[in-house]
Formats: structure tokens, C-alpha cells, sequence
């Protein structure tokens, strides 16, 4: 083991053995203490006269950095203040994380994240992971060799092509990665030494960027077809020699590129897709909370998605899988779904209709007795209007789409309705809880993306659930690293789903939301772990000693605290 790496599942008692001090020691974040290193620690580690005498507890550097923290006057300078910290201390960046988990987690990734990948080549201080860009197509082991993380544990990659909402913001993409893997760290304990964020630099068109003279990234425009995929074969192959047991997360890739590439390595990697996968158990779990406040099943249920990209696919393939884990056959499950897009309705009468939407595509001839408002199309209100949704999802970035029309059409047809704008960032959310609950007389059973504070409405004050993939996807890393599983599936997922469904607060009051607070998300990520391994043994993925798997998962799960460091003595010649 590398003498410098902090010891993994150590405890604040035990001590770690280092072999670099003085200004080298407070350089690196994941074993810097800054104030809090003690004076027998300084005398030792070449640190004296290097700090200021007082030595703080960490209570004292939380208190002092959070006063710092509450003077930035926006959102993105506190991202930027958090990153800086993260950059110097990740012990005391996941503690205050941890202190303060319900409002710091939007800086750190939805929605503050997405103007700090914006700004990127504008607000870049040090970098953080791996950067493989297309002009090293030929280098890419070499470039793995020159990782941070040499013993990863869990990747995250992306293009940049599709970041949140935002569209291609090419090297400006790495925000994600980074953003995701704290939250790895921050819900499930996966140790930060353990996590490599990757960016895949083949170029951006977009022309802000590439006529930007601080812009960081490769300048050129993207790299697409057979050139594009064989550097993803390329750094496939790589990642398998160079980290052969790793879990591999593909984050924010096109919904042309998303559903190829996991469709082409899920069977060759241990890898998934959070936003076709984790966003869909996420949602998956939301909807099975709010069948039972109304008290029918999700497969009698009529659900129109509006946005028909790799979100709302893996929203559907989830949906799917839950209704034929409850014994509804497959047919009668896609027929519960009408998928909307630019084009209208996805049905069978359309002539082009892209590969991974087909499946979802309506019966052109169950919809011969609508009344349309153009015969030559199918719109999203006409598919409203005819189908009588009961759970109305939005996907589709466009802001304002859940217009009060749509609203109130789906509400005269339906006691409690269902409406999840699930769009990220806030920007491009579909619509605002207060008016989707005016809208529905206070009916309305609603989830957002992005977080909203509470609503009041009759005299009654409306917490609204965040459909949060962070309740989610550091569970499933975490059953997958502990378990030592293979692959990762769709049942594992569905799993994942039913756990979090039982933390729901409106199964105790119908007035609270249909999702737990963040402050419970580490106890969620055990649960979730310890039922994404037993299934992961249930499909004969991973061997698992079942009597001691809440140990084995408990031992993963790090805590941020200082150990005690000494000095590597090395022998007399």
C-alpha cells in the first residue's frame, strides 16, 4: 500500500504511517489537518513553524469555515468555496458536508453544479481526475497510469455532451464526475481515495466555448461516428487492464450515445448509467410511495412522460421491470406508458422514431377515436387530453411545459395527480410545485429534480420530495464494491427502488413528501447496499458470506475524521 494513502475503514484510534512532511504534507488534501495537526505531530512530520501555534479541534475549523462559507454572497461562490476546500482538506470538506447535508448538497451538485461546469474555464483553480482527451487517443494507458487514484474502486466518466439540462459543455463536463463522486463519498462512504472522475475530451460545438479564449478543452469540434466509437472501445480496453474490477459509472452522455453504450458494455464491464438507471429507481421509488397514498397499484396506473431521451427511457425500463416484478406481463406494462417528445406522441404509425424508442411506442391503432387538435400530429396536450393520465413525469428540460392548460385537463380526471418535472437544473424544471398545486386545487402529488422549498397552500404548508438520484446510486456503488459483484443489473436497481419506497414520509402523514430527508441518505445507502448485494448473490453475480454482510458493508462505509499520522521510519543501511 502506498505509505501516503489514509488507511481505509480506520478508526479515530488507530494511527497511519506517511512518508512525506513539511509543505508536502500540508499539500495533500486527503491527509492534511492544516490547524488541527498537534504539537507532537509537527515536531515529527516537519511541520513546526509551518502553521499557526493555536492547534484547533475540527469543531473549531468546522466553525470557521462555515462562518466563510456564509459570507459568499451566490450559489457559485459558495461552489467555489467548497471546491477550494475540497482541494486542501477533504476531511473537513465531507464533515461540513455531513454537518450540513440538506443545504449544501444543491451547491455541490444539482443545480449549483451545472453553472459551475458553465463557468468552468473561468472559475478553474487545480484539476481534479483524469482528463483523456481525443488527440491522446493513442496514449490512453499510459494516461491511466498517470491516474491520482491508482487503486480505484469507482469511476465516473463523461463526454460533456449532455450536462444536466445545459447541453455540451465539453471539458466544462468534469464538474459532474467530480460532483458525483463526493456524493458517493458523502452518502455512502465510499472512500475518496478510492474515486477517479474521468473526462473524455473529443472536442465540443459549442461555439461560445470554442470561440472563448479561456476555454480549457480540446478545440475542435466533436468527434462522432466510427472515430467516436472506437475511443470509447479503446478506453474501455483500458479501464479493463488498467482497473479490471472497478465500477465504471457513465454520467451525462447523449441520449444517441447513452443507450449505445450501455446496451454495448453492460455484459463486458461492471458498469451502469445513473441517469438511465439511477434516475429511473429514484423515480421508480416515488411513484410506489404515491401508489400507496392512492391506493392503486403502479400497474393500473397511466403514465405520460413528456421528454423521451435516455431519462425518461431508463424511467420506463424501471417502471417496466416494477410492474413485472408485482406479476404484470411485459406487453400489458409498455402499454401503461405514453412517451411524448419533439415529435409528438411515440407510436407505430411514426416512420422515424430513434432505436431506443421503439420499444416504448404506442399502437398507432389505439388512438383511431382521438380527438386531435391537428390530425397530423399527436401533442403532448392531445395525448393528455385522450389518455387521462394519472402520473404526469417531465424529462424534457423545457421550462414552463407543465402548463396550467395540461395541469388542470389531467386534474378534471383524476382525484389525486401525480406530477413529477423532474428537469435539472431549476431552470429547466417543467413547472413550480405552487402552481402545479393552484392549478390542482392542492391535489396534486408532486416531486421535483432540483430542490423547492415548502408550499403553502389553504392554510396547509406542502413539503415537496426531491427525486434524488443521491438516494440512490451511492447505495448501489456501495453493495456492488462490498459485494465484489460482477455486474450490475436492472433487478439490482428495482431493489434499490423498493428500499428507498419504505423511507418514504407519507406512508406515516399524508402530508408529508413522498421522499426522506437528505440528513437520512447514509442510512438509506446501507439499506440499499445490503439488498443491491443480496441480489447480486440471488443472480449469482457475487459470492457473499450473507452472515456477515452488515459488517462487510459497515467496514466500506468511511467516516471523515482525523487519525493520528507518524512518520515512515526507514531502516539503518
Amino acid at each position: 500500500m502506498n505509505s501516503a494513502m489514509p488507511t481505509l475503514g480506520s478508526t479515530e484510534s488507530e494511527s497511519q504511517t506517511i512518508s512525506i512532511n513539511g509543505q508536502r504534507l500540508l499539500d495533500d488534501p486527503l491527509l492534511n489537518k492544516s490547524t488541527a495537526f498537534p504539537e507532537d505531530e509537527r515536531r515529527e512530520l516537519g511541520l513546526l513553524g509551518l502553521l499557526p501555534l493555536h492547534t484547533s479541534t475540527i469543531e473549531e475549523q468546522l466553525g470557521r469555515v462555515y462562518e466563510n462559507y456564509q459570507r459568499k454572497d451566490s450559489d457559485i461562490e459558495r461552489y467555489i468555496f467548497l471546491t477550494a476546500l475540497q482541494d486542501r482538506n477533504e476531511i473537513l470538506f465531507y464533515r461540513l458536508l455531513q454537518e450540513h447535508v440538506t443545504e449544501m448538497m444543491p451547491i455541490i451538485y444539482t443545480p449549483t453544479v451545472g453553472e459551475g461546469c458553465r463557468q468552468y474555464s473561468h472559475v478553474f483553480r487545480r484539476p481534479r481526475g483524469l482528463y483523456i482527451s481525443y488527440p491522446y487517443r493513442d496514449e490512453i494507458l499510459s494516461l491511466l497510469d498517470n491516474a491520482p487514484a491508482q487503486n480505484a474502486e469507482v469511476i465516473v466518466v463523461t463526454d460533456g455532451e449532455r450536462i444536466l439540462g445545459l447541453g455540451d459543455l465539453g471539458v466544462g463536463g468534469m464538474g459532474i464526475p467530480v460532483g458525483k463522486l463526493a456524493l458517493y463519498t458523502l452518502c455512502a462512504g465510499i472512500h475518496p481515495a478510492k474515486t477517479l472522475p474521468i473526462l473524455l475530451d473529443v472536442g465540443t460545438d459549442n461555439r461560445e466555448l470554442l470561440n472563448d479564449p479561456l476555454y480549457l478543452g480540446w478545440r475542435n469540434e466533436r468527434v462522432r461516428g466510427k472515430d467516436y466509437d472506437d475511443f470509447i472501445e479503446d478506453f474501455v480496453a483500458a479501464i479493463k487492464q488498467k482497473f479490471p474490477r472497478v465500477l465504471l459509472q457513465w454520467e451525462d452522455f447523449s441520449k444517441h450515445n447513452a443507450p449505445r453504450i450501455l446496451g454495448r458494455y453492460r455484459d463486458r464491464l461492471c458498469t451502469f448509467n445513473d441517469d438511465i438507471q439511477g434516475t429511473g429507481a429514484v423515480t421508480v421509488a416515488g411513484l410506489l410511495a404515491a401508489t400507496k397514498l392512492t391506493h392503486r397499484k403502479l400497474s393500473e396506473q397511466r403514465i405520460v412522460i413528456l421528454g423521451a431521451g435516455s431519462s425518461a427511457i431508463g424511467i420506463s425500463d424501471q417502471i417496466v421491470a416494477a410492474m413485472m416484478a408485482d406479476g404484470t406481463p411485459e406487453l400489458e406494462a409498455h402499454g401503461r406508458l405514453w412517451l411524448v417528445d419533439s415529435q409528438g406522441l411515440v407510436h407505430t404509425g411514426r416512420t422515424k422514431v430513434e432505436p431506443f424508442k421503439q420499444k416504448f411506442a404506442q399502437p398507432i391503432e389505439g388512438t383511431l377515436h382521438w380527438k386531435l387538435d391537428d390530425p397530423s400530429q399527436f401533442t403532448f396536450g392531445d395525448v393528455v387530453r385522450n389518455v387521462q393520465p394519472t402520473i404526469l413525469i417531465g424529462t424534457s428540460a423545457q421550462p414552463g411545459a407543465f402548463t396550467e392548460k395540461i395541469v388542470r385537463e389531467m386534474a378534471k380526471h383524476v382525484e389525486r395527480p401525480v406530477i413529477f418535472p423532474l428537469s435539472n437544473p431549476t431552470s429547466k424544471c417543467e413547472a413550480v410545485p405552487s402552481d402545479l398545486l393552484d392549478w390542482t386545487e392542492g391535489r396534486a402529488v408532486i416531486a421535483t429534480g432540483s430542490p423547492f422549498p415548502a408550499v403553502v397552500y389553504d392554510g396547509r404548508v406542502i413539503r415537496i420530495g426531491q427525486c434524488n438520484n443521491s438516494f440512490i446510486f451511492p447505495g448501489v456503488g456501495l453493495g456492488v464494491i462490498a459485494s465484489g459483484a460482477r455486474r450490475v443489473t436492472n433487478a439490482m436497481f428495482v431493489a434499490a427502488a423498493r428500499v428507498l419506497s419504505e423511507f418514504a414520509p407519507v406512508l406515516h402523514d399524508p402530508e408529508a413528501p413522498l421522499y426522506p430527508p437528505l440528513e437520512q441518505v447514509r442510512d438509506i445507502s446501507f439499506r440499499v447496499a445490503l439488498e443491491v448485494a443480496r441480489e447480486a448473490q440471488r443472480a449469482g453475480l457475487a459470492e457473499v458470506d450473507l452472515d456477515k454482510l452488515e459488517q462487510t458493508v459497515s467496514q466500506k462505509m468511511w467516516k471523515p475524521h482525523y487519525n493520528p499520522l507518524r512518520p515512515l521510519r526507514r531502516a539503518a543501511p
